[in-house]
């Protein structure tokens, strides 16, 4: 049902959209005569009522419809495109948590010291800044900061697309030149999205910490790696396993702005690029990628809940 509902939104304000797909996609010396010829071939003559039926049909029987623009299937663009999302969102959200639960930690062993202020402040501003910007800064200092300074070409990182144009590559170099590109992306959704799990495990951990239990494992002479690991962590992993669920529709999100700052053939420059041309299908395709997305990996965390926490294993048998 919510997933029904995401949809039907999205064809909603796709549609309400300003601009018509038929005249963005007739040449400039076309008639008028044209763009309704064109309008009628796509099926945009008929009332929107009418296409969201057809459309919402289509979806039943596994059917997104043909793209405006490119011409193909939507499922076939999505599929050449997700591979690449899936693989830079999954490596971002992992170091993401490498990063920022391990950060968090420590800000809640520092609480109230200086070092705990001045990351809090840091983690802030990272997470505060627009996604794009942090990437057109990475840009800026670790590829054309770095060619100004006369470091060598192999120490400066690729700021533009998958692999190095004109040159053909195979095997573990092909690898290692896509791992070279991948580099300032994943960097940029991990740096936000690490900055937001930060704070959000400091202050799951600055509750853990104030148990009875920890305490009481203190007091009878536990070292500080025994209290952590048995006790801090254990603890908090429910509303940190929450935390990824919350996490991902950022990862998604910011996707979005990141591909197409680094050029990458994803699912996000795609969503971009079809937005641009109002090729409503693609739009649409792409919407319930995320959307499901989302969903399922609120799901995950609502059924991995009980198998984390004891204390909610009663309330679900």
């Amino acid at each position: 049902m919510l997933f029904w509902l995401v949809v039907t939104l999205i064809f909603a304000l796709v549609r309400l959209a300003p601009g018509d797909p038929a005249t963005l996609l007739v040449p400039p010396s076309a008639t008028a005569e044209d763009v309704q010829r064109l309008q009628a071939d796509l099926g945009l003559d008929r009332s929107v009522a009418v296409q969201y039926a057809r459309w919402a049909g289509g979806l039943l029987r596994g059917n997104l419809g043909d793209s405006f623009a490119l011409n193909v299937p939507v499922t076939r663009a999505l599929a050449d495109a997700a591979p690449i999302s899936m693989a830079l969102g999954l490596a971002s959200i992992l170091l993401t948590f490498a990063i920022g639960v391990p950060l968090g930690l420590m800000q809640a062993i520092w609480r109230g010291r200086v070092a705990d202020r001045l990351t809090t402040v840091a983690t802030a501003a990272i997470f505060s800044a627009p996604t794009f910007w942090v990437a057109l800064a990475l840009v800026a200092f670790f590829t054309y900061g770095a060619a100004s300074i006369g470091l060598p070409a192999g120490l400066r990182l690729p700021a533009l697309g998958v692999r190095t144009p004109g040159v053909m590559l195979t095997g573990w170099a092909d690898v290692a030149d896509m791992a070279r590109h991948a580099i300032l992306p994943i960097i940029t959704l991990a740096a936000v999205g690490a900055a937001g799990v930060a704070r959000y495990a400091r202050s799951s951990m600055i509750d853990v910490l104030s148990l009875d239990l920890v305490r009481a494992a203190r007091a009878r002479g536990a070292s500080r790696t025994r209290v952590l690991s048995r006790h801090v962590i254990v603890n908090a992993m429910p509303s940190l396993v929450v935390l990824f669920a919350l996490t991902l529709p950022g990862v998604v999100a910011g996707s979005v702005f990141v591909e197409s700052v680094f050029a990458w053939p994803g699912l996000g420059r795609l969503t971009l690029t079809a937005i641009a041309a109002r090729d409503y299908p693609v739009v649409l395709g792409a919407g319930i990628w995320y959307a499901a997305a989302v969903i399922v990996a609120n799901l995950a965390a609502e059924l991995a809940l009980p198998l984390l926490d004891p204390r909610q294993r009663g309330r679900v048998s």
